[in-house]
């Protein structure tokens, strides 16, 4: 399946690392290669259909760093397009609410911050809060009181001296106390406090609210001094070292994909970067309208630097099999009035000659792109691997026939 080339895609350099063949930048590999291009090679290398050509003296050539080598054959992967966007595994991502009616007594964070686990948000104070406190210290010394009561009636009991009627009820009472005590303890835990220090007549005027996990606040539903009821939604917590890219892949496109697979994708947000994931699950059921299936990627790049957050919208390649090219450098390859052309290299005397032929770029990845011939050109053809926008202006500049630059 053949793609257009886009100059617009990013170059994938961190995909494939790839060295130029034949065409290294040191002086050593270029006078070899220069050696190695005999003067037929000019008549085999020009393209008949197309004119002119561009003249380098030798000593221009060695000034501009000129690269020649022919083309070269890789194993380009082949690309399935999908859309999706960014989402966050449920267990990274959180929502702090109040366990009970409060108001917000003060928010510590903005959205974007950073927080560890436990860290402490905003707190929140209520006058009933403050009376389940001081339940909680009577319903605490009360059951102290009840404990005695029943272990002497317990004793008596034993002893035979008291109905055992009397004992049921001291245990009952003290059962009952014992729940009170547990019930307001609980609660007052889920408030964040310590039910000790409160015993020890430490009254919490407020309470802490504390985030459940690492992550970043993305919303704040709440304002300082606002009543919120219990169980409302009022931090969204997210960890976005846990963002992976959730793609929709046609029903068609489906078979090609297996876990593993390499996933680039780009964001309106970080226009600039391209980003790469890796497959590691393919959905079993598809979507209707159109048919398609969830595919969740695991990103693999670095993006400490890059704000990315859950529900940013995403196009992604991803690589499947991989099928030979005939290639050549990004580099070798130009753009002028819609079509696209490489530079034929031959050696003309003392002077190098540029001859530019019209080509279809196929597939691209890394800096190799896929070179298809419009006129078939012979095996040990040369072409120019760099400055080919120059080699474009100089042919312009002298149409009307053979242009020489010294």
């Amino acid at each position: 399946m053949k793609r257009p080339y886009r100059t617009t895609i990013a170059a994938f350099l961190l995909a494939i690392p790839v060295g130029l063949v034949s065409c290294g930048n040191n002086e050593e590999n270029k006078d070899h290669e220069e050696e190695a291009t005999t003067h037929g090679d000019h008549e085999e290398s020009s393209n008949e259909d197309h004119g002119e050509e561009v003249m380098l003296s030798s000593e221009r050539f060695q000034e501009m760093q000129m690269k020649i080598g022919t083309l070269s054959t890789k194993q380009l992967s082949t690309f399935v397009e999908a859309n999706g966007k960014l989402e966050v595994p449920p267990q990274n991502r959180a929502t702090i609410t109040a366990a009970y009616g409060a108001n917000f007594d003060e928010i510590l964070v903005i959205e974007g911050d950073q927080v560890r686990k436990g860290e402490t948000v905003g707190y929140i104070s209520h006058p009933e809060l403050v009376k389940m406190q001081t339940n909680f210290v009577e319903a605490h010394n009360r059951l102290g009181l009840l404990k005695n009561e029943f272990n002497r009636q317990k004793k008596l009991y034993e002893a035979g001296v008291t109905s055992g009627m009397e004992f049921q009820q001291a245990e009952s009472n003290f059962q009952i106390a014992q729940s009170l005590v547990s019930s307001l303890k609980t609660q007052l835990k889920m408030l964040g406090a310590n039910p000790q220090q409160i015993i020890s007549g430490n009254i919490y005027e407020r309470f802490p609210l504390r985030s459940p996990i690492d992550g970043a606040v993305q919303e704040i539903h709440v304002v300082t001094g606002q009543y919120v009821q219990p169980q409302t939604d009022l931090f969204e917590i997210v960890n976005t070292h846990h963002v992976h890219v959730d793609l929709m892949v046609f029903e068609e496109d489906v078979l090609e994909l297996e876990t593993g697979q390499i996933v680039y994708f780009e964001t309106n947000a970080v226009p600039e970067k391209t980003f790469v994931a890796k497959i590691i699950s393919i959905g079993k059921s598809f979507e209707e309208g159109p048919k398609a299936v969830h595919v969740h990627a695991e990103i693999t790049d670095e993006t400490e630097r890059y704000n990315l957050i859950p529900g940013m919208y995403v196009s992604a390649r991803i690589a499947t099999e991989k099928a030979p090219a005939q290639v050549l450098p990004e580099d070798a390859i130009v753009q002028e009035e819609g079509k696209w052309f490489v530079f034929a290299a031959a050696r003309e005397g003392e002077s190098w000659s540029f001859t530019p032929v019209e080509v279809n770029p196929g597939r691209k990845e890394g800096n190799w792109v896929e070179i298809n011939f419009i006129e078939p050109q012979k095996a040990e053809t040369k072409f120019a691997y760099n400055n080919v926008y120059y080699l474009m202006a100089e042919m312009k500049k002298g149409e009307g026939g053979g242009h020489h630059h010294h």
